[in-house]
């Protein structure tokens, strides 16, 4: 059984800007199993948000292929990466994107009107997550009504509800404290030992830490990967 969540083969993305080329990717080859728990790090244009838009299904390579959970998905069209992306993908972003006036529930319930699940099995799942990061006691809550650490717990249930192939964090705790920022790693920790796979973007090394790989990009190119 082929336990390979994401393939990036001779991965590179190019863009004009005015008459010069920039390769923010030059040749990435990236395999990370089911069940991993990986953090992508690099300085400040070492190409990692672009890594991640690609793994996050936001944005397709210049050239190279990119197979996730066994599909190719590096020349969709852009209906197909968005069905693509909520079938596959949970994302938490450092902002959290919650909808200001949606309540906690309402939020998490969001991913799943997309993918065309009724009332009732909306409801009782976005419930069941939310307990999952101790938030049971917040559902009826306003996104303004909640702390920067409970926000985020809203976005990682969002993020986990449709049973995604992966977990994409983008600086998760950027916006926290820092006592704030190790409950939340400890929710990721949680939710990798319960079988996710987690992929989180940090250019913080204690962040960094709580992964058990970490990929290393440094001029549109792996440095390291141990």
């Amino acid at each position: 059984m082929n336990n390979t969540v994401i393939n990036c083969k001779a991965i590179a993305k190019h863009y004009q800007v005015g008459t010069q080329t920039v390769k923010a990717l030059r040749t990435i080859d990236i395999v990370i199993e089911k069940g991993e728990y990986v953090a992508i790090m690099g300085p400040s244009g070492s190409g990692k948000s672009t890594l991640m838009n690609i793994i996050g299904c936001l944005d397709t390579p210049t050239s190279g292929d990119y197979v996730l959970n066994g599909t190719n998905v590096s020349k969709m069209t852009d209906n197909e990466l968005a069905e693509t992306r909520n079938k596959e993908i949970g994302f938490v972003f450092q902002t959290f994107n919650l909808l200001p006036r949606y309540t906690a529930l309402e939020n998490v319930m969001l991913p799943m009107i997309y993918a065309g699940l009724d009332k009732e099995t909306r409801r009782k799942r976005a419930e069941d997550v939310l307990q999952s990061v101790d938030l049971s006691d917040r559902i009826t809550h306003r996104p303004s009504e909640l702390s920067g650490g409970q926000r985020q717990r809203v976005a990682v249930a969002r993020a986990l509800v449709n049973n995604p192939s992966i977990i994409l964090a983008d600086e998760p705790t950027g916006n926290l404290d820092s006592k704030t920022s190790v409950d939340i790693m400890n929710l990721f920790s949680k939710i990798h030992a319960d079988g996710n796979t987690v992929i989180v973007v940090t250019h913080e090394e204690d962040i960094a830490k709580y992964a058990h790989r970490i990929i290393r990009l440094r001029d549109g190119m792996v440095e390291s990967d141990k």
